[in-house]
C-alpha cells in the first residue's frame, strides 16, 4: 500500500511539473535567414544559372517571405498592388503561428522549387524542421500549414510571368553580316543567354523598357569616329594592365562574377564555377543587415528590396542588350587592331550594351542606400571563398561605381556601357525605392 501510495506521488508530481513547463517560444534568428541566403547561392553556382535567372529565384522567395512578415508586423507595408500581378497572400488563420518560422519555411521552399539541386537545400531545411518540432510541434504544424498556403499562392503569380514560355522559344540569330552586331566569342563561342528575358513580367517596374538608355555611339572604325575612340580607349587599358599587379586588375577580378568562364586545358574545356553580379550584391546585402544587427524582419526586408531592384535591373539591362545587339570590344580589336589581344576577363556570353553589372550595381546600390544609408563603411568580403582579398569600400554607390568601371579594366564593355549603365540602374532603383514606400503611391500615380 506504501508502494502504491509512493508512486502515486511521484506521478503527481510529474504531471504537476509537466503542466506548469511552458513551452519556450522558438526563435527565429537574421543568421537562419542569411544561412538559407548562402544555401541558395551555393546551389546556383553548382548549378550555373545565369545572372538573368538567379536574379529571379532571389527575388520570389525573398518576396514570400516578406510577405508572411508584412501580414503580422505593422512596421512593414505589403506589396500587394505594388508589384505586378501580386495578388494579397492568404490571411493567417490562428494565432500560434510563428510567422518567422513561417517566412523562413516560404523562403526555403520557394527557392528549393526554382532549383536543380533541391538536396542542398532540404538538408538546411530538415535539420531547421527537426529543431523546432521538437521543440513546439504545435507552432511548428500551424506555421507549416501557412507557409505552404502561402506557397501555394506564391506559385501561381510566378506561372503567370512567362518565364516557362520563354524556355520553349527560339535561340538567338546572329546577324554576321553586319560589323556592328554581337557574335559569339572565344573559348566556348556560346550563343547568347536569355534573348528573350525582356519577356519576363517585370516586378515593380512598369515594363522592360521603361528605363531605355540613350543608344550606344554607332559603329566606326574611322579614327575620328566616338565609338572607335571608346574601342581604343579599352584596347589600351588591357595593352597597359595585361601583365601588371595593379589596382585595375585587382577591381577587375574582384568584381568578375562571370558563371561561365570556360578553362581550356590541352582538348578538354570545363567551367570554373563563380557567383553572379546579382548574387555579389545579395552577399553585400547580407553584410550590410549584420554590420546593422538588423532582426530577422528588417533582414528579410532588405534582402526583399534589394532583390527586387536586382530582377528588374536585368530585366532592363537585357531588353536594351538584344535591341541593340552591339558587338564586343575582343571581337572589334582582334578583327580590326590586335588579333592577338586578349581582354582580362573572359567575355560573357551575350551582347555589349548596357553593362549589367553597371545596371545593376546602380540599382542595389540605390536602394541599399535607402534602407541603411548613405555613407554606410562596410569591408566586402564577398569573393574571399574564390582566392580574393577583401575590398573595403566607404558607401554603397562607391562600391557600384567600382563595379562598373570594373569592365572597362576587364577589356569587356566599352565606356558607353559602363556611364549610361550605371545611369540606367540608378534610375531604376530610385523607382524601385518610391514605388514599394506606401506614403509615395499617390504622388507616384500622379508623375
Amino acid at each position: 500500500m506504501k508502494k502504491t501510495l509512493f508512486y502515486f506521488g511521484i506521478l503527481c508530481i510529474l504531471i504537476s511539473v509537466s503542466c506548469n513547463r511552458e513551452t519556450k517560444p522558438v526563435e527565429i534568428t537574421a543568421e537562419q535567414m542569411h544561412i538559407s541566403i548562402d544555401r541558395v547561392v551555393d546551389v546556383m553556382i553548382h548549378d550555373i544559372f545565369s545572372p538573368p535567372v538567379a536574379s529571379r529565384i532571389f527575388a520570389y522567395a525573398n518576396i514570400a517571405a516578406y510577405e508572411i512578415i508584412a501580414q503580422s508586423d505593422p512596421e512593414y507595408n505589403s506589396l500587394t498592388g505594388m508589384l505586378n500581378g501580386l495578388e494579397a497572400i492568404p490571411k493567417a488563420d490562428s494565432e500560434i503561428i510563428n510567422p518567422q518560422m513561417a517566412a523562413l519555411m516560404a523562403h526555403m521552399e520557394i527557392s528549393k522549387s526554382l532549383i536543380f539541386s533541391e538536396d542542398r537545400i532540404e538538408m538546411y531545411r530538415d535539420s531547421l524542421y527537426n529543431v523546432w518540432q521538437q521543440a513546439d510541434e504545435t507552432t511548428f504544424l500551424a506555421s507549416k500549414d501557412y507557409a505552404d498556403k502561402v506557397i501555394s499562392h506564391m506559385k501561381k503569380w510566378m506561372d503567370k510571368d512567362n518565364y516557362k514560355q520563354t524556355r520553349t522559344m527560339p535561340k538567338f540569330t546572329v546577324n554576321s553580316d553586319d560589323p556592328s552586331r554581337w557574335q559569339p566569342t572565344p573559348p566556348a563561342y556560346m550563343d547568347g543567354i536569355e534573348p528573350h528575358w525582356m519577356k519576363i513580367r517585370p516586378f515593380a517596374i512598369d515594363s522592360s523598357s521603361q528605363f531605355k538608355p540613350v543608344p550606344p555611339p554607332g559603329f566606326s572604325m574611322d579614327k575620328d569616329s566616338k565609338f572607335y575612340e571608346e574601342v581604343m580607349e579599352v584596347y589600351n587599358t588591357g595593352v597597359r594592365i595585361v601583365n601588371d599587379d595593379s589596382e585595375e586588375v585587382a577591381i577587375a577580378r574582384f568584381w568578375d562574377c562571370n558563371p561561365y568562364v570556360s578553362v581550356t586545358r590541352g582538348h578538354l574545356m570545363f567551367a570554373t564555377k563563380k557567383i553572379t553580379p546579382g548574387a555579389h550584391w545579395i552577399g553585400i546585402c547580407k553584410i550590410a543587415c549584420r554590420k546593422d544587427k538588423a532582426d530577422f524582419n528588417k533582414t528579410v526586408y532588405a534582402y526583399t528590396k534589394t532583390s527586387i531592384g536586382i530582377a528588374d535591373g536585368f530585366i532592363s539591362c537585357w531588353d536594351e542588350k538584344y535591341r541593340s545587339n552591339l558587338i564586343r570590344p575582343e571581337t572589334v580589336i582582334n578583327q580590326y587592331i590586335d588579333d592577338n589581344w586578349k581582354p582580362i576577363l573572359q567575355t560573357p556570353p551575350f551582347p555589349e550594351y548596357t553593362s549589367g553589372h553597371s545596371v545593376v550595381s546602380g540599382a542595389a546600390a540605390i536602394v541599399l542606400t535607402d534602407i541603411f544609408g548613405d555613407d554606410f563603411y562596410f569591408d566586402d568580403d564577398t569573393e574571399t571563398p574564390y582566392g580574393l582579398p577583401v575590398r573595403s569600400f566607404s558607401s554603397f554607390n562607391k562600391a557600384a561605381e567600382e563595379a562598373a568601371i570594373s569592365r572597362m579594366y576587364g577589356g569587356i564593355h566599352y565606356r558607353a556601357a559602363i556611364d549610361n549603365g550605371l545611369k540606367q540602374g540608378r534610375l531604376l532603383g530610385n523607382f524601385v525605392i518610391k514605388k514599394l514606400d506606401m506614403n509615395n503611391r499617390e504622388q507616384l500615380a500622379e508623375n
